[in-house]
């Protein structure tokens, strides 16, 4: 199907990502990021794209603002992107970060930073292993409580992620030249084995810091499915993987991939993989 993703050009089209908005995360009229605001971030720099299909119907946005990295260098910072339930997994999304890339590397910049929640397996495999972008920033209950369907019930707990756009490991995946590789379980081990309780994963109490440069963490397969059927055991995932994930990127690690093996569910069992001392490469 011929999509046409553009930067806005009016204010009425900023309109139209209002209402993609509600539709695609059953947002409330007060959690939309308005118009006006959106067209001024086009205005004065930032990358706003909309997605049309052929017949103009908007299906998926973007947008970003530029900003600052910790030593002053100028990046963009990416803060949403979706796309209408009909059109998802049929390969919009990533068309829509590709577009984003390349305008900003048409500005002279070589960096796009956005947020997401680790314990979204499917964002998560999007963002790193398709994307080729990497973490080493949690940020604890960042947005604090939100009431959207996909955010309500758990703190907001984020990782900060970085698109180095011209790295080899970024270039090497958005050509699809990384195939998925398991490493040795003797260089790079499970740091927190879980175990299964009314066939549901839950996370040991404890966990000991790899004594290799990598290693991987394991999530669960489902965390909304999770939050539904058990709140509580939800919780403590995300305080199980917080305490990890801290203590991990305090160590040197940074996350650079997530990896999937299946099981009896159809998400499979998802691996975050660390690295040490990753220089983006």
């Amino acid at each position: 199907m011929p999509i046409s993703i553009q930067p806005v050009q009016t204010v009425e089209e900023c309109r139209l990502i209002e209402q993609l908005q509600l539709e695609i995360w059953n947002s409330s009229v007060q959690e939309v990021v308005p118009d006006h605001l959106l067209w001024t971030i086009a205005k004065e720099g930032g990358v706003v794209l909309l997605a049309r299909t052929e017949a103009g119907q908007p299906i998926g946005f973007a947008y970003g603002f530029i900003g600052l990295t910790e030593d002053k260098r100028p990046k963009l910072a990416s803060h949403q992107a979706g796309v209408l339930p009909h059109y998802q997994d049929q390969g919009l999304g990533y068309q829509l970060k590709l577009a984003q890339r390349d305008l900003v590397l048409a500005r002279g910049l070589d960096l796009i930073t956005w947020t997401f929640d680790p314990l979204q397996g499917r964002n998560a495999r999007f963002n790193l292993r398709k994307l080729g972008a990497v973490g080493h920033t949690y940020l604890r209950d960042l947005y604090g409580s939100m009431r959207d369907e996909l955010n309500r019930g758990l703190p907001t707990d984020r990782f900060k992620l970085e698109w180095w756009l011209t790295s080899e490991h970024v270039v090497s995946r958005i050509n699809n030249a990384s195939p998925e590789q398991w490493p040795p379980a003797s260089t790079c081990p499970v740091i927190n084995t879980t175990r299964l309780e009314r066939g549901l994963p839950v996370p040991q109490a404890s966990f000991d810091l790899p004594p290799t440069d990598c290693c991987l963490v394991e999530i669960p397969d489902d965390i909304q499915y999770l939050k539904d059927v058990d709140p509580d055991l939800a919780l403590q995932w995300r305080l199980h993987t917080r305490e990890l994930f801290e203590t991990l990127f305090d160590q040197g690690y940074t996350a650079i991939d997530l990896l999937r093996r299946d099981s009896l569910h159809p998400e499979g069992r998802n691996f975050y993989l660390l690295q040490k001392d990753w220089l983006n490469r």
